[in-house]
């Protein structure tokens, strides 16, 4: 155990910034992100977000956090810089999941309406909504930043969606109670972990046609995943 971020409330995301020692929690228990020093685990200041901030993406071309508001609707974008709240951003229902391409635009699930919203990180506003049906109340997000490719999951359906034009392009049979996705830039993964005790591995054959690889075992529950940063590990949890 490396050590222990204390005093929250009911945590949901964390992010890191690019500065190297600052990190970013939402603690949907006291509606506020958490800002902690990553060398020494304390927190050095609490920030105040919208209703039960849940998912957080930190977005290199802005140098900002968006932390998801799932209860208020909205997001909230803290400046990394100065760490106070530059804009609340509207959303058309309940958000889950977020990813950034890394050119300025942060995408996110929107989970009572089956949609993906694309903003635009430097002007703060909504620039598309995208329908994603057949994959109904999608959680877990990921992207392919190279080719444009957002992956956002449902029980038993990923939808595979062109993070430009917002056409749906594919939509892999995957395991269900789906929570997170990822994406492998190593061997072109697409990977959802489900509660139902399955990670599914998709294959981007090329960016519009894809392979379900397998269904790995895992354990009941283990629908939460994190990916090592060159993507050839990855690491779900549950509990007995």
């Amino acid at each position: 155990q490396a050590g222990d971020v204390r005093h929250l409330h009911g945590t949901h995301g964390v992010v890191f910034s690019s500065d190297g020692v600052h990190g970013y929690i939402t603690d949907g228990g006291a509606n506020q992100v958490a800002e902690f020093n990553r060398k020494t685990n304390t927190i050095e200041k609490t920030i105040p977000a919208g209703t039960g901030p849940d998912g957080a993406v930190f977005d290199p071309a802005t140098k900002t956090v968006w932390a998801f508001n799932g209860r208020s609707h909205d997001a909230t974008v803290i400046d990394t810089a100065t760490n106070t709240v530059v804009a609340t951003v509207a959303l058309p229902g309940k958000p889950e999941f977020p990813v950034a391409d890394g050119r300025g635009y942060v995408f996110d699930n929107i989970e009572d309406k089956s949609e993906i919203v694309k903003i635009n990180a430097k002007t703060h506003t909504v620039e598309a909504t995208w329908p994603i049906l057949p994959c109904e109340g999608p959680s877990g997000l990921a992207i392919d930043r190279k080719h444009r490719r957002l992956f956002a999951v449902c029980d038993g359906k990923m939808a595979v969606v062109d993070a430009d034009s917002g056409k749906l392009v594919a939509t892999p049979t995957i395991g269900d109670g789906p929570d997170a996705a990822r994406f492998s830039d190593a061997g072109q993964y697409a990977l959802s972990s489900n509660g139902a005790g399955t990670l599914t591995v998709v294959h981007e054959d090329d960016p519009d046609h894809y392979t379900v690889v397998e269904n790995l075992p895992t354990k009941r529950g283990a629908r939460t995943m994190a990916m090592d940063p060159d993507g050839q590990r990855f690491y779900v949890v549950t509990a007995e």
